[in-house]
């Protein structure tokens, strides 16, 4: 007999109390002596619960449920959507029978000296420590986004023993950080943003005794409403005046490369050490700035033996505070499941669940690429054109001459130079979902370049293009922007044994590092980030080359925390592309046939 299982949207952890205990600021003390400080939030009821821990950087005075719950959550469109409130819904979980423990990794806040690096041993201490309180069962889970993600990992390898499960959306960092942070050796600035956002507390300690007077003034200024509203200033206040750098922009700028030799063995080391169920994934948002994206999709690979789904949600950020009614049923499906022994369901699904852009609507699979994915190659043609029909090297098919554009500076103009193709507009639906990448050949006038791959939906088109008046060249159309992959020219070279047709891995080592020989053809393979789409009958595939990205405000700042530009080049670079018989350069693209969805 079929089993049945429930999307998500359909599984409804009832509450069961309706009020909540807190205790703030408890210090614990870690084996070497350094003490962290957590705060502890339980059901209003006596007995023991199972927990749920959020161990991170950020600033845990914007997680106390009271500030986080003084305004509605934000969506990420709104101007008041700030990043770092993402430890979860403590009065939803509070309301279900869990405990909810909120900690700061030492070296922020009010934590201990140093860094989380320096003591791996924190998160095992820790949750051990919350197993012997009374106010625990000893079955404990983990809850967070993003910092809070990457640490349940590393809590995970750690091995407490009543750590039973974690749930880490957005995580990063499985490969290592340079890797999933600056895609193909193309450096982001994300990092840069966040610390004028003062999203975190990074590396500090407790925050500065002041005056009397000043104090007054201090705790007058933290009452606000107007400072409470602007969630940077208000974080800048808890800190009492501490600056609050992430510091990951200064040493990528002092040496932007990979180190395999560092990264690789612990990669390796804390991947083999997890050894409970995960359930990890992130959104089709996270191809802004990379990290989260990548780094779900490659823990889905990497983690073998356990118990593992994988969740990808579509373009739009999770609202913040963090505290999506969706995906919190979800969260407690799963641990309803392994931490208080409840047939959810959550196991009898498939797997994996994705949200397809296009069509909007949920669709599962067994596995990451999925089962029956045809891997299908789109060539680049002249006059924009982009085809699955190859181009023929022994007929007068294509043509030798490349296609060129010319970039000057971002300290000369402020127009993004490109070349595009474009397919017919499609007969029928066309569903794509997985990995992609781009194969292309070309030569500069240059050393270096950035070359940036943008996937696009155009349309819907019903027109013909003729040589009559008004139909020889494709006017506006409606474009949707769905991915980018991008590689530093320099930084072609491959790892043949990594590399796969669809996911090509640069070595993106100071001595991988090849400069180019300006009128030298060279072959390019760039790993352009996965998405789940479908294009409507009606509609064009659209592929762009460029090799620049700006910032979107003045002063060289963006108006989105979480969508940075890249460091492209000072200098005026010719771009030649070929696309004859002897180059076919295309893009894969993973169509997902009807039988497999």
């Amino acid at each position: 007999m079929e089993k049945k299982w429930k999307p998500f949207e359909e599984y409804n952890a009832p509450a069961i109390y309706h009020g909540m205990r807190q205790m703030k600021d408890v210090y614990v003390k870690m084996r070497d002596g350094q003490e962290l400080c957590v705060d502890i939030y339980l059901p209003d009821a006596d007995g023991a619960f199972p927990a749920l821990l959020s161990f991170g950087q950020h600033n845990k005075d914007l997680l106390d449920p009271e500030y986080s719950g003084s305004m509605p959550a934000q969506p990420s469109w709104s101007h008041f959507w700030f990043g770092n409130i993402e430890s979860g819904d403590t009065r939803f979980f509070t309301s279900r029978g869990y405990a909810h423990v909120i900690a700061q990794a030492r070296g922020a806040g009010k934590s201990g000296e140093g860094t989380p690096m320096d003591a791996m041993w924190d998160h095992y201490d820790l949750i051990e420590w919350m197993a012997k309180q009374d106010w625990c069962d000893g079955n404990i889970g983990m809850s967070g986004l993003s910092n809070f993600g990457a640490n349940q990992l590393m809590a995970a390898a750690a091995q407490p023993p009543h750590l039973k499960a974690i749930f880490p959306q957005d995580p990063g960092w499985c490969y290592g950080f340079f890797r999933e942070m600056n895609l193909g050796g193309v450096l982001n600035t994300l990092f840069y943003h966040l610390d004028h956002m003062s999203v975190d507390h990074m590396e500090r300690t407790a925050p500065p005794t002041l005056s009397e007077n000043m104090e007054e003034l201090w705790e007058a200024a933290m009452k606000n409403p107007d400072y409470r509203m602007y969630k940077n200033f208000y974080n800048l206040l808890t800190q009492k005046g501490q600056n609050n750098p992430l510091g990951m922009t200064f040493p990528f700028l002092l040496y932007p490369y990979d180190r395999p030799e560092e990264y690789g063995p612990m990669a390796r080391y804390k991947i083999d050490s997890i050894k409970i169920p995960v359930y990890t994934g992130s959104g089709q948002y996270a191809i802004d700035y990379h990290f989260h994206w990548q780094g779900a999709q490659h823990w889905w690979k990497e983690l073998h033996d356990v118990p593992k789904k994988l969740l990808l949600t579509g373009p739009a950020h999770q609202e913040r505070p963090y505290h999506s009614l969706d995906m919190h049923q979800e969260m407690l499906k799963w641990y309803d499941y392994w931490l208080k022994g409840i047939d959810t369901g959550v196991m009898d699904e498939p797997p994996v669940r994705y949200w397809v852009t296009g069509e909007n609507r949920w669709h599962y699979a067994e596995d990451w690429p999925i089962p029956g994915t045809v891997w299908t190659p789109f060539y680049l043609d002249t006059w924009e054109r982009l085809r699955t029909r190859p181009i023929d090297p022994d007929s007068w098919d294509g043509a030798p001459e490349p296609d060129s554009f010319v970039q000057m500076p971002p300290t000369l103009t402020n127009k993004i130079a490109k070349l595009r193709y474009m397919t017919d507009p499609l007969s029928d639906d066309l569903m794509i979902a997985g990995p992609i990448s781009m194969t292309f050949y070309a030569s500069l006038d240059s050393e270096d370049t950035n070359w940036f791959i943008t996937l696009k939906d155009l349309g819907p088109d019903t027109s013909d293009r003729t040589g009559r008046e008004g139909e020889q060249e494709i006017g506006s159309l409606p474009e949707k922007y769905l991915t980018k992959g991008m590689l530093k020219a320099s930084m072609r070279a491959l790892d043949e044994e990594r590399s796969l047709p669809y996911k090509p891995w640069h070595k993106l080592t100071k001595e991988a590092q090849k400069m180019v020989v300006p009128g030298e053809i060279n072959e390019y393979q760039v790993e352009v980030m996965s998405v789940c789409h479908t294009f409507k009958a009606g509609h064009r595939i659209c592929v762009e080359i460029s090799c620049l990205d700006l910032p979107t405000g003045t002063c060289c700042v963006t108006n989105t925390e979480y969508i940075p530009y890249h460091i492209c080049r000072n200098a005026t670079v010719l771009h030649k592309i070929y696309r004859d018989g002897q180059h076919p350069s295309h893009i894969l693209l993973p169509v997902i046939p009807k039988e497999a969805q």
